[in-house]
This record gives structure tokens, sequence and C-alpha cells, in this order.
């Protein structure tokens, strides 16, 4: 689920407190969150409603003008839910994603945690070669990368989703590029003694 920018500062500043989306089954549920990059939206509720249930102050806590404005920016197909939802405060990553944010021991606790991952995966270790490919290929697609790493596009992108919950990437336009917590921790296993020699 996806937000306008001026629909997200609109979240942030508590004056938008609910979404209208037509949709073939619900993107989103209810006790679930969103990461954006305004900061964490919380979902509430979500539930089918008519057209003609949409009242002038639903659309003002929408944030449009009016009902007219509201209706005329929805999808045409689709079940019509209505979504609603609350800030929840800063995302949580954006503090990882800065290696001086991190304890002394930071670093080699996130190295240990994709050991741990790749040593789990057995005969297809994946965490330190994706973030190895998005440190290469910074902005390249995220189908050309799962091809170039040999995994379906959309195991690719949860794994990824992974990495980024660690706050070692973060998303772009299109493709990946490292954090600077994720290019210090690239850094740091390629100079650590044990791939020397």
């Amino acid at each position: 689920m996806l937000f306008r920018a001026p629909f997200l500062a609109g979240i942030a500043e508590g004056r938008v407190s609910v979404a209208f989306r037509r949709w073939r089954r619900p993107t989103v549920k209810a006790g679930g969150s969103l990461h954006t990059a305004a900061g964490v939206v919380s979902i509430l509720s979500v539930t089918p409603v008519e057209e003609a249930d949409i009242g002038d102050a639903d659309a003002a806590a929408a944030g449009f003008s009016s009902r007219a404005a509201l209706v005329a920016d929805l999808a045409p197909d689709g079940t019509l839910y209505r979504i609603d939802l609350r800030f929840a405060g800063e995302d949580e990553r954006l503090a990882l994603r800065d290696p001086a944010s991190l304890a002394e021991d930071g670093l080699q606790r996130l190295g240990g945690r994709l050991d741990a991952m790749d040593a789990a995966a057995r005969s297809a270790p994946w965490a330190w070669r994706f973030l190895e490919l998005i440190g290469e290929q910074p902005g390249r697609r995220a189908a050309d990368l799962a091809g170039l790493a040999g995994f379906e596009t959309l195991d690719f992108k949860a794994r990824v989703r992974r990495l980024k919950a660690m706050g070692l990437t973060e998303s772009l336009a299109t493709g990946y590029r490292l954090s600077a917590t994720g290019a210090a921790l690239q850094r740091m296993r390629a100079t650590s003694p044990r791939n020397h020699g």
C-alpha cells in the first residue's frame, strides 16, 4: 500500500487517519504496519464499504478537499475498502543504518547474524552474497539481482527485506543500496583475517 507524499505528511502530522482503496484483495491487514518514507504507519482496521457510505468527513480525514475528489482518485475496479490508520513513529531501522548508533561490537554481532543466516540456509547461503551484490550494483532492478543470485524475484525481495530490517540496505526508486552500516559491515568482512590467506 503506497501513499503519495502529501498524504504521508498528513498521516505523520495526525491530519490523515483513514484511506480508501479499491483492491481485488486487501494488501494490508488490521494489526499490521507499513514502513514509509515518513515513518511507521499502523493499520487499525480494514473494512469493505460501499462508495455511497463515504461522506465529506471521511474525505477530509483521508486528506481530500471533497468527497468528489476522493472518489475521482479511486481505482475503477475492485472492492472498496476503508483503512483506518495512525502514525506510529519514526522507522526504527533508520537508526540501525548509521554504524555510529551501534554498540562497540555491533558490527561483529551483525556479521555473526549473517553467518548464522547463511549456515541455516545450508546449500544455498545468501545473506553475505546479497549484501555483496547490492554493494556492487546499487540501483539495479531486483529481478536482475535475483537472477544473478539464482533466486526467484519474490524470494529475493523477501530476503532483502530481512537485511533491510537489520538496517543493512535501503530501497531506492529502482533496486537497493547499502546503508552506511551495510557498507561498514562489508568493509569489516573484507579486511577480516579469516577472508585472507
